[in-house]
């Protein structure tokens, strides 16, 4: 028994130092086919410490994490299949190799001491190891950490960070499952709004094509942007403004001023004006009483008078310049 045992001790032995004494480039290709059945390897401690271990000819970038709910770290949870997402689409992209980096994960259950070793308090994190040997190796053997508070935690981000750090080498792009749900969904809705569409086709196209909506829109329209609806928004301008007396201004000096309330006021006036030359020009001539036609456009040119006197007086407010007046309102 002894002589078994002491058998068992130096095989023990033997088998421990050759592990130990594996090179960079066998636990590279060890740690790289295993990534073929899972791209993102699932590390514990030992692993870990192989995989990160000095002299390496190769970049590892691992993720520390903690999925466990009663760590209660939603970020892990919502970064993991993003996670996945890169690690899946680098493998795909270079399964050769050639890039000479591999994925890792360790979780907090299966690597406390690794984490009290770095002095984590927070997950996830994500730390590249740089190659310590060959062409591309860092001057310092200290790996890379991944700030989670530059924004967000996607997929593209962490590879736009791990492209920044590998530079001369291949870094394959990040190509996300097709989300099938989605298109089915879209599909779905775009045939159902078509149906929706062709079944009410019969009541929607008559408004469509009616003359006298597009006519109402169009002159709504106008009415506004000449009116000066744009220049509110732009400038962001207040909508009434006392006068110093305990009143209020409704109109602002200057052509390069005005209010809220100035705007509509003169959209009401440019509407009065237009629906006045609109009745003048297109209903009185069409009346077939003379009596009723007469009154119609007294009545249309005494208002028509009237606010386009009250418009000039507006424009001399603005600017004292302005040469035109008419009476009442001088």
């Amino acid at each position: 028994m002894r002589i078994l045992s002491s058998l068992l001790g130096v095989c023990l032995l033997l088998g421990s130092s050759s592990a130990e004494k594996k090179s960079s480039e066998q636990r590279f290709n060890e740690f790289h086919q295993l990534s073929n059945s899972s791209p993102s390897l699932q590390l514990k401690e030992t692993s870990y410490k192989s995989l990160t271990s000095s002299p390496r000819d190769y970049s590892a970038i691992v993720l520390l994490t903690a999925l466990d709910a009663r760590f209660g770290c939603q970020l892990c949870r919502e970064f993991q299949p993003e996670w996945d997402i890169l690690a899946k689409s680098w493998l795909k992209g270079d399964k050769a190799g050639e890039s000479r980096l591999l994925f890792g994960s360790l979780d907090f259950e299966k690597g406390r001491d690794v984490f009290a070793s770095l002095g984590l308090q927070t997950a996830p994190v994500v730390l590249l190891f740089p190659p310590t040997q060959g062409p591309h190796a860092a001057p310092s053997p200290e790996p890379i950490r991944y700030d989670f508070t530059t924004g967000a935690a996607g997929a593209e981000n962490i590879h736009a960070w791990l492209s920044r750090h590998m530079a001369g080498r291949p870094t394959p792009p990040v190509k996300r499952p097709v989300n099938y749900m989605r298109w089915a969904a879209g599909i779905t809705g775009f045939l159902g709004a078509g149906t929706a569409l062709a079944t009410a086709s019969p009541y929607i196209l008559p408004i469509i094509r009616n003359r006298n909506i597009w006519a109402s829109i169009s002159l709504v329209s106008v009415l506004l942007f000449t009116s000066g609806h744009m220049f509110n928004h732009i400038r962001k301008v207040p909508y009434i403004a006392g006068d110093g007396k305990g009143g209020i201004s409704y109109f602002a000096g200057g052509f390069q001023n005005q209010f809220g309330l100035e705007t509509q006021i003169i959209a009401a006036i440019y509407g009065l004006l237009s629906f006045c030359a609109i009745t003048l020009a297109v209903k009185v001539p069409r009346m077939t009483d003379a009596k009723t036609q007469q009154v119609t456009v007294l009545i249309w040119g005494v208002v028509l008078f009237l606010m386009y006197s009250f418009l000039l007086s507006v424009f001399r407010f603005k600017n004292a310049g302005y040469p035109f007046s008419l009476p009442p309102f001088m």
